[in-house]
């Protein structure tokens, strides 16, 4: 039987996530995958389907929203992968008992905020040019495992090259821990 994969999107959910077939692409012959649109999980209204909307409604609720509905959903262990937001969902399950073997986030900017955490395998990848990812000092205080990608922005993750380094590397590395 495959491990089951997660794939939290990013705050635009499934409405902008039509690069999110690649990796798909990529895993389904290793993983059992399911896909979650983190708006869905976050019960975000897209009525005003703006950048500064969404995000405003996963920080005032909607995040700590999707970490609930999210734990009601998963039972058992997962690898997850999760892209901007979906990153701090996956985290802050995590911390209140999701069952992960390893977390792979992308671009996940709002983990600056986070003092606590994670056990397992975790591997964190950020946009040299992102201007919201953690400070250096962050990363090595934590002695987590991450990656800035050389001259990219935020959405970085939805070029077809940063997707297979970011899925050779996961199957990489969950090949170790089977």
């Amino acid at each position: 039987m495959k491990p089951k994969l997660i794939i939290l999107s990013d705050l635009w959910g499934k409405e902008k996530s039509d690069w999110v077939s690649a990796y798909v692409e990529l895993l389904k012959n290793k993983f059992e995958i399911q896909y979650y649109d983190c708006c869905e999980l976050g019960e975000i209204d897209k009525t005003n389907y703006s950048e500064e909307s969404l995000h405003r409604q996963f920080i005032n609720g909607g995040i700590e929203k999707g970490v609930e509905n999210l734990l009601k959903t998963e039972k058992n262990q997962v690898d997850i992968l999760a892209f901007s937001i979906g990153g701090t969902i996956a985290w802050k399950a995590t911390l209140k008992g999701l069952n992960v073997r390893s977390l792979f986030a992308v671009s996940s900017t709002r983990l600056r905020y986070e003092n606590e955490i994670l056990n397992g395998v975790i591997k964190l990848y950020y946009g040299e040019n992102d201007i919201n990812k953690p400070k250096h000092n962050w990363l090595e205080k934590h002695s987590i495992d991450f990656e800035i990608i050389k001259n990219k922005e935020h959405d970085f993750y939805t070029e077809i090259d940063c997707t297979t380094l970011i899925c050779n590397e996961i199957l990489k590395k969950i090949h170790t821990i089977c």
